[in-house]
């Protein structure tokens, strides 16, 4: 497998990188953001610190921590409310930031606009992820890209391409 390391920078850059690459892609209505993370990593800490970054760019951010995913609970309770409007926070030019368990799983990382996926030493990649970053400095975090191409079948859950 194929991986491709910048080099580690100060978080609050990394974050605020992150956060213009989302803007550049997703600017306005209301919008998805999901941080799932690897068993070690700290995903609601660095989606608290990604809402922040958000925020200081003038955006409205609704903010989630889930736990482990059920798909269903996670469209009833949480999806589906701020896509309507009528969760508290939630307007017509929103981000919602959810951290949790699975939120890359197939059955609905196609919910979200953009996601990050949180490592913390030799694990493997998620490749259901816009971004890889492998905390395992958390002062100083380093994005990765992978040759998906390159990563055997074993490598995520069944069923995710």
């Amino acid at each position: 497998m194929t991986r491709t390391a910048y080099e580690a920078q100060p978080r609050d850059q990394l974050l605020d990188g992150i956060a213009e690459e989302f803007l550049h892609h997703a600017s306005r209505g209301r919008r998805l953001f999901a941080v799932d993370a690897a068993a070690t990593a700290d995903a609601a800490g660095f989606a608290d610190d990604l809402a922040s970054a958000l925020t200081a760019r003038g955006q409205t951010v609704v903010r989630a921590s889930v736990g482990p995913v059920d798909e269903t609970s996670l469209r009833t309770e949480v999806v589906e409310p701020f896509r309507a409007g009528t969760m508290p926070g939630a307007s017509d030019d929103s981000v919602l930031v959810v951290d949790g368990r699975g939120l890359l799983d197939d059955a609905v990382r196609g919910i979200w606009h953009f996601s990050v996926w949180l490592m913390a030493g030799d694990e493997l990649p998620h490749s259901g992820a816009s971004v890889i970053v492998d905390v395992t400095d958390d002062a100083a975090p380093s994005r990765f890209f992978y040759d998906y191409c390159a990563l055997p079948p074993s490598v995520n859950r069944p069923g995710l391409r």
